[in-house]
């Protein structure tokens, strides 16, 4: 699977539990929006990054960059 690429809208639980599938991972009933990104930005071999922006960030290509630039950890 490629790696994920910037969407102009926000993807929600449902989709970011299947991306996580299509990876081969297994997300539990427990775990929350941030893990689950995180564990996908792994699994891709990026930097589980998703949440601890600035507000700004050079991963621009990242399908869940609206999410998280709003997101505070």
């Amino acid at each position: 699977m490629p790696p994920t690429r910037f969407a102009e809208k926000r993807l929600g639980l449902p989709e970011i539990k299947m991306k996580a599938k299509a990876l081969g991972l297994t997300p539990s009933g427990n775990m929350r929006k941030p893990e689950m990104i995180h564990a996908i930005q792994t699994a891709e071999g990026n930097t589980p990054c998703f949440g601890k922006s600035n507000g700004q960030c050079v991963h621009t290509d990242c399908c869940f960059l609206l999410d998280c630039l709003e997101c505070r950890l």
